[in-house]
């Protein structure tokens, strides 16, 4: 069961691979290049294109947020809806403004709003409502579009954890006001840092006012273009521990930047907005060429873990179809946090970047969720053997 030089994980840099760290070492070895350059511009046609829209980008998806908050005059005694099972990144940029978050239940089949949880919530104090695709299930977009129009109020969508291709899914992105990305380490595509925010429709026009930008300091740059090759060392030996003092020493020695500050995991966000890196828009590009083929074989994982499901009686959502590309696959257990812990003995890390970094309201639904849900990985460098292995070791586990 135990395999020392392939761990399971979440986050131990999911989308990198080779041609990944020999990309992000190639611009580290261009530092003229690291503020300036073509791939910002690139990065923004791509997905102007793409979306047939305005697109402004930044050095993160919460700074995406916060300048279009701040943008739409959002200020202390306001209120923005979002859902009670979330990331403390929304809070933290809705709090920035001065404005308090207001908390609606979720669908427990889709884990995200709906119109039936978000219309009592809205008075005239609310000014936009962030609409999140948790893990990349389609939130019922069309309805909460409807209700936005009869109250007059934006429909944000978060895109950080899904952004559709060829195959879908169609409803994301075709119904909100405005959408924003992140290129985190973890999310749909990863840039290891940026965001983006789109600009939807004609009515949007001009309500938009980019804030005052700072460039990133070379510092952090030359730190997260690392961050690839720290990782593709630490990962094969991490089980035998010497990846897991690797990182350490590294974090340590202010090799890493973290995900998240420790301002912002007590719910602070500073109002400062950072360009995103010509360098990090060029691993952004590269992935966003990639993104069929991430979701085709999130697809084929998400797939996988359903048979699964099916076989073993497992509880899952039933918002999850098999052609959906799935950011991560939630199952929901009785002892969740025991298999976890448990599953760590054999190189299987299943702690994700919502364990412990969420927001969970006395909402019944959210609440219950947190509780239960295991997440299994579904990010490309997932290979369909390690997936089958921990369908195996669950079944080991979970009786």
């Amino acid at each position: 069961m135990l395999n020392l030089s392939s761990p399971i994980n979440h986050t131990f840099a999911p989308h990198v691979d080779t041609c990944y760290v020999f990309h992000a070492l190639w611009l580290a070895m261009q530092p003229w290049k690291w503020r300036k350059g073509k791939e910002q511009e690139k990065l923004r046609e791509a997905l102007e294109q793409y979306f047939d829209a305005d697109v402004t980008l930044f050095a993160s998806g919460r700074e995406a947020l916060l300048a279009l908050l701040q943008s739409l005059k959002v200020k202390e005694g306001d209120e923005v809806i979002v859902q009670g099972y979330t990331c403390t990144v929304i809070p933290n940029a809705i709090h920035a403004t001065g404005a308090q978050p207001v908390y609606a239940d979720i669908d427990p089949e889709t884990l995200n709003l709906t119109k039936e949880t978000v219309e009592p919530l809205i008075s005239n104090r609310t000014r936009a409502i962030i609409c999140q695709h948790t893990f990349g299930i389609p939130a019922d977009t069309e309805k909460l579009r409807t209700l936005c129009d009869e109250y007059a109020i934006p429909l944000i969508e978060d895109c950080a954890h899904i952004i559709p291709d060829v195959k879908g899914p169609k409803e994301i992105g075709k119904y909100g006001d405005y959408l924003f990305l992140s290129f985190g380490r973890d999310k749909a595509i990863s840039g290891i840092a940026g965001g983006a925010l789109v600009r939807k429709g004609p009515r949007m026009a001009g309500k938009f006012h980019m804030p005052n930008t700072f460039q990133m300091p070379h510092s952090k740059t030359i730190r997260l273009l690392l961050y690839p090759l720290i990782y593709s060392f630490a990962r094969p030996l991490y089980g035998i521990g010497i990846g897991k003092m690797f990182l350490w020493l590294c974090g340590k020695l202010g090799l890493l930047v973290p995900i998240m500050t420790n301002n912002e995991k007590k719910g602070h966000m500073v109002m400062t907005f950072h360009e995103i890196p010509n360098a990090i828009a060029g691993i952004a590009v590269a992935q966003f060429q990639k993104l069929q083929l991430i979701n085709d074989h999130r697809r084929i994982l998400t797939q996988l873990y359903l048979q699964a499901c099916k076989d073993n009686n497992w509880k899952t959502l039933d918002g999850i179809t098999e052609d959906l590309p799935l950011q991560k696959f939630p199952l929901f257990i009785q002892n969740a946090d025991s298999i976890r812990n448990q599953f760590k003995k054999y190189n299987i890390h299943l702690h994700d970047g919502w364990t412990g970094c969420t927001i969970i309201t006395e909402s019944v639904h959210a609440k219950t969720i947190e509780k239960h849900i295991l997440n299994l990985p579904t990010h490309p460098t997932m290979t369909n053997k390690q997936a089958q292995k921990l369908i195996r070791s669950l079944k080991n586990i979970h009786q």
